[in-house]
């Protein structure tokens, strides 16, 4: 038995503990915002906060995670798309077919909530996410343009 702490929740699973994490939020649980992209842990897709941290989650085994740690899906960033960081992808048309988003909204998220004012260096070193509509562009506007929002509402 496997208990996570998913979205606030505390589930209680029958899961063989070499299952990546990814398999259990989509199959067992139903959270599909996270996608499978690479299953290698490169391109990012998968990603989810872990304690608040960014981590992909096709690589890590549920049996890696502690009842006592706090997972975070897309699902659980906003009810209602009202993060900073959706409100910004929303505003500036970001993803192009988006598959990809989920996963670098979640690493944005992070690096924010680290970092309130990443230089273009840090968000370099920070998102390593790969889309392959190339929309890195308008992922950069929409990371300073979150973090400008962030630092107005908090100031």
């Amino acid at each position: 038995m496997q208990t996570l702490n998913v979205n606030g929740q505390s589930v209680e699973l029958d899961v063989d503990g070499s299952v990546p994490l990814l398999w259990v939020l989509r199959d067992q649980l139903g959270l599909t915002g996270s996608k499978y992209g690479c299953g290698i842990g490169v391109c990012g897709a998968c990603t989810v906060h872990i304690d608040g941290e960014a981590v992909r989650a096709c690589v890590l085994p549920v049996s890696a995670v502690q009842a006592s740690q706090r997972i975070v899906t897309i699902e659980g960033l906003s009810s209602d798309g009202s993060h900073p960081v959706q409100q910004v992808w929303d505003e500036l048309d970001v993803p192009q077919c988006g598959y990809c988003q989920p996963g670098i909204i979640m690493t944005v998220a992070a690096l924010l909530e680290n970092n309130p004012s990443p230089s273009d260096a840090d968000i370099d070193a920070n998102v390593s996410n790969i889309c392959r509509c190339g929309t890195f562009n308008r992922v950069r506007k929409g990371i300073h343009l979150a973090a400008e929002r962030r630092r107005e509402r908090e100031g």
